[in-house]
């Protein structure tokens, strides 16, 4: 299969946000699900007219900080307690109240690192070529247009129909983005 002539999908050109999640919604009751949107400022409402759910972003930050954080009070206690204890004015070797503030460090560090490396896994980063920039006019997207893009991977998706349907939504343009 020689990927420069395959489908990517169809995209619709909007001139206004509110166009493009009218767009979005429709597309979603129509019964399609792989899409996306394409804004030049974040666009409230877009993300659930596209069906997104909820990310997992916020469960892998909780879990990389509960690793730092038992990760550097074990650290602690290992080093003080059985490594290298020394009996400092009758302190007991596990003196927990010591190990506070590492930990603490310990857990916003993990937490950050967590929430990098898990936004970019997400976000499919670093891609430094979508199909969508071989579409003419994309370049607008960071500045004053709006699009709607619908998979060729959707199972609804068919060029005729899905051209059909993008047209009667009313866009300034309606393109093939080919891979």
């Amino acid at each position: 299969m020689n990927r420069g002539n395959s489908r990517y999908g169809l995209m619709a050109e909007f001139a206004g946000h509110e166009q493009v999640v009218e767009a979005a919604k429709r597309a979603y009751q129509q019964g399609y699900r792989r899409m996306d949107g394409f804004t030049p400022f974040p666009v409230e409402g877009l993300a659930q007219a596209l069906g997104h759910q909820r990310t997992a972003l916020p469960l892998i930050v909780l879990i990389g900080g509960i690793c730092g954080g038992i990760g550097g009070y074990f650290m602690q206690w290992y080093s003080m307690a059985v490594d290298y204890p020394i009996n400092v004015g009758g302190r007991p070797f596990h003196s927990w109240p010591a190990y506070v503030p590492i930990t603490f460090e310990l857990i916003v560090l993990a937490a950050a690192i967590a929430a990098l490396l898990g936004m970019l896994a997400l976000n499919r980063l670093p891609e430094p070529h979508h199909p969508v920039f071989n579409v003419p006019g994309f370049g607008r997207a960071s500045s004053d247009r709006f699009f709607l893009c619908i998979e060729a991977g959707d199972p609804l998706f068919d060029p005729a129909a899905t051209r059909q349907f993008l047209e009667s939504l009313k866009p300034e343009s309606v393109t093939e983005v080919q891979e």
